[in-house]
């Protein structure tokens, strides 16, 4: 990441980047400018939470049908349910913590691995930072593992960036929290969901999807677990091309959950909710 005074629009200043940030503005705006937004937005939002929950699950390996999401009630069984049902609280909990995002980033990223765990894991492994030879299970992420000094200093590095502000378009913010946390995996579980819940965060809290029905998560699910990674690949390289392309893959995440909340009013608009 470059090293001037605001490195995050350095970033947005990165070749194909702000045809990105367009793209990704003027698909939100199409959905906030739906005619069902003026008065059933909240069942687009809660439409979309499920869809963003189910599809972050499906990136951590419970690609579970939507319907499965609807029907079923009991998720603390080990495995895939489980996983699910890690997903589903942390989109709920995500919407919450917008104010002390903005106070204090790392205590967010806490309480989000805390609510994932749900009280599966060993009490003092959860909602902190991993400490050295504590193993790490991440589904699907198969790159080289920082070490415990390495994570503890650069989650120092992201809040103090986070919280000093930045000119950055919004998604340019939420693409570096995102490929941040999925490259230092700093907890020992649930690192991918964390990941894209804070995502979410960012772009809600931005004022770029105030009303969180732009699900990137969708769209992360929707491009492929293979294209998911292979685009972080291109956020650890560093490289000025590999940050521009992990920045269009979540541009286009959120396009396509823009596209998918369009699909939602136009089925409320003709009574097919």
């Amino acid at each position: 990441m470059s090293t001037t005074a605001d490195p995050l629009a350095a970033l947005a200043a990165l070749p194909g980047v702000a045809d990105s940030v367009d793209a990704v503005r003027d698909a939100v705006d199409r959905v906030y400018g739906h005619r069902v937004m003026r008065r059933r937005s909240n069942e687009v939002t809660s439409e979309a939470a499920l869809r963003g929950a189910r599809g972050s699950a499906a990136l951590a390996g419970a690609d579970w049908a939507l319907e499965e999401l609807r029907r079923r009630s009991d998720f603390g069984s080990e495995g895939e349910p489980r996983t699910v049902g890690a997903a589903l609280r942390l989109t709920a909990e995500a919407g919450q913590l917008l104010s002390v995002w903005r106070q204090s980033p790392l205590r967010v990223l806490a309480r989000l691995h805390l609510v994932a765990a749900g009280g599966t894991e060993v009490a003092d492994t959860v909602g902190r930072p991993r400490l050295a030879g504590e193993p790490v299970e991440e589904p699907l992420i198969e790159l080289a593992l920082p070490d415990a000094d390495e994570v503890a200093g650069r989650l120092d590095g992201l809040a103090r960036l986070l919280l000093a502000g930045s000119q950055a378009p919004a998604l340019v913010t939420a693409a570096v929290v995102h490929g941040e946390l999925l490259a230092l995996r700093p907890f020992g579980s649930y690192n991918g969901l964390v990941a894209r819940a804070a995502e979410r965060i960012v772009l809600v809290g931005s004022g770029l999807d105030p009303k969180s029905i732009c699900a990137a998560e969708v769209g992360h699910a929707e491009l492929g677990a293979a294209a998911y990674a292979e685009a972080l690949k291109g956020y650890v390289s560093g490289t000025p091309e590999g940050m521009a392309a992990w920045i269009a893959q979540c541009g286009r995440a959120v396009e396509l959950g823009a596209r998918e909340s369009m699909a939602v009013c136009e089925a409320l608009q003709r009574g097919a909710a």
